[in-house]
């Protein structure tokens, strides 16, 4: 990945994850663990033109950015927001919303959610997968993997559509089939640090 950062951690290989499906890289700073389960802090960074994640709803987090460089775009609540360096904004519990790089520079913020909650093994997760090529360019997957994730992690992070029921009737139905089959929530060899 051509995107660079100055950052306390981007030498830790542990700290550093990429994605390179999306062209992101994020760098942790601080973990629920470091702070008692109050604020997972991270640098986020999207090559030039990179689709960002899917809408998506953090049901008890707010979600913080400050922009360092490049330009932020998002779609809050509907709303099409766009940020430049120096901007901060903050994204209410559970709110719809998304955001990508719609320009030809990296794009890089520095990110607060707060509770932490999983969020870290959640990107974790995803970037590994991603990395192992089990995870399409719009980030899809394997159905059944993609239920326990779903399943596991909702509170943390879940698809703004189709509408919470029926993602959860699915999960229902889909989980535990795929939890069978190997298919986890997290994996030692992509984050480390979690505990179940």
């Amino acid at each position: 990945m051509s995107l660079t950062a100055d950052s306390p951690s981007a030498d830790a290989a542990a700290d550093v994850i990429e994605n390179p499906l999306m062209g992101e890289r994020v760098t942790f700073f601080q973990r629920g663990e470091d702070t008692g389960g109050e604020l997972l802090e991270f640098e986020v960074a999207a090559e030039p033109f990179a689709a960002g994640p899917p809408e998506h709803v953090h049901e008890r987090q707010e979600e913080f950015f400050e922009i360092l460089a490049g330009t932020f775009t998002g779609l809050v609540d509907g709303e099409e927001i766009e940020l430049t360096a120096g901007d901060t904004y903050t994204i209410p519990a559970g709110t719809p919303h998304r955001w990508w790089n719609a320009h030809d520079e990296a794009l890089v913020a520095r990110v607060e959610v707060r509770p932490a909650l999983e969020m870290a093994a959640f990107l974790e997760t995803v970037y590994g997968l991603a990395r192992d090529g089990k995870l399409t360019s719009d980030g899809g997957g394997n159905p059944l993997q993609m239920a326990v994730i779903g399943q596991h992690y909702w509170e943390t992070n879940h698809l703004a559509s189709p509408p919470a029921a029926v993602q959860k009737a699915a999960f229902t139905v889909l989980a535990p089939v795929g939890r069978l089959l190997g298919y986890r929530a997290y994996y030692p060899e992509y984050s480390p640090r979690h505990r179940e």
